[in-house]
């Protein structure tokens, strides 16, 4: 079986990782972040048992915002001509987490409920070091015991995987740690039924 992720470390400029880690901290500090929830909709809920990070969508209302979301369309093109994987949109977010704050293992689609097909993460954090902890874990797919890497979240890394395959989680960080977060999803539009929704 291939593998079903890949890491790119400094696949994004310095200036951009440096203008969006300004943005998500002049706006955390503002009060404009949510703690972050786990469920969709209805089933939406808090739990800090399991994650205990902070959010705030993406919308594409910055400078920083833009140019990101114009590497990340092209990187959807790119993904699209050679593995034909047929993504629609993207849906993103900032999240910061405070020292001790951590995220378990889950997957981030379950049986394509939700659309999301490649998930994604951008690093935001100047030079981090291993002892800072908030490494990404993740498994080669759902019934792995062992996680087959740990990737430091460096400033500039791009992780990619599939998101109804691999399970990964966001171990305890010691410092703040600040990232941003996407989903590829595709277009499951019917006659009845937009999505995603208008």
């Amino acid at each position: 079986m291939a593998r079903q992720y890949a890491v790119a470390p400094n696949y994004f400029p310095a200036h951009l990782v440096r203008a969006l880690r300004r943005e998500a901290l002049l706006r955390d500090r503002r009060g404009e972040f949510q703690s972050a929830g786990i469920g969709r909709r209805g089933e939406h809920q808090h739990n800090a048992r399991v994650r205990r990070d902070r959010t705030l969508w993406l919308d594409g209302s910055t400078l920083a915002q833009c140019r990101l979301l114009g590497e990340f369309e092209q990187l959807r093109l790119a993904v699209n001509r050679q593995l034909f994987m047929g993504l629609f949109d993207l849906e993103s977010h900032f999240a910061v987490y405070d020292p001790g704050a951590f995220y378990r293992r889950h997957l981030d689609a379950f049986n394509g409920r939700n659309g999301r097909v490649l998930s994604v993460v951008v690093y935001l954090n100047d030079q981090w070091r291993s002892e800072e902890g908030g490494r990404l874990r993740v498994w080669a797919d759902p019934d792995a015991i062992h996680p087959a890497t740990e990737v430091e979240p460096r400033a500039g890394t791009l992780v990619c995987f599939l998101s109804d395959r691999i399970p990964h989680e966001v171990l305890e960080a010691r410092r703040q740690r600040v990232s941003v977060a996407g989903w590829f999803r595709c277009n499951n539009s019917t006659a009845d039924r937009p999505d995603p929704p208008c």
